[in-house]
């Protein structure tokens, strides 16, 4: 059986298209911005955030791969390869001992502190500056919206994989 795709209307279209042109310059000012400053990518200094904001700057691994939407694998490649250069270790979760846990050392944190007010300058510069307080707000709930809203598809679909913190 055939269905009509429901294509996008004129609105939805422009809505679209604003996304993703966005969403995809904003990725590369933030990354090139992070490269220049820091030497590594937003995803790196993403990672480094979330520890920091943890408890005791620790996160369980599979905790972690959820709050950056990605794979359990890419995860560990992340976390080894900020390992390597000290901004991370890892431990074994005494809580669960077939667990991991992930924490920000001494460096990844003095690191974040003296890479951190310029990248939220940058960030303060490329979106909020040019949005009004409403629209910070509208934002936030349309961002909110989507988000939860494809945990929700995801997450009642037979395979248990659909979410990317699910994955290997």
């Amino acid at each position: 059986m055939s269905t009509t795709p429901r294509w996008l209307n004129a609105d939805e279209r422009r809505a679209w298209l604003a996304y993703v042109d966005f969403s995809t310059l904003l990725a590369d000012h933030l990354n090139r911005q992070l490269r220049r400053d820091a030497g590594m990518t937003h995803a790196d200094y993403s990672l480094l955030a979330y520890l920091s904001m943890a408890p005791e700057g620790t996160l369980g691994m599979s905790e972690l791969a959820q709050r950056l939407k990605i794979t359990r694998s890419r995860l560990t490649h992340a976390v080894n390869r900020l390992r390597e250069v000290g901004l991370v270790d890892r431990r074994e979760d005494p809580a669960d001992g077939r667990g991991q846990l992930a924490f920000l050392t001494d460096r990844g944190r003095s690191l974040l502190e003296e890479v951190a007010p310029g990248h939220v300058e940058a960030v303060r510069r490329a979106v909020f500056d040019a949005l009004t307080p409403e629209q910070v707000r509208q934002f936030a709930d349309i961002g909110e919206a989507i988000s939860a809203a494809l945990v929700r598809a995801e997450s009642t679909e037979a395979d248990p994989a659909a979410l990317p913190w699910r994955r290997r």
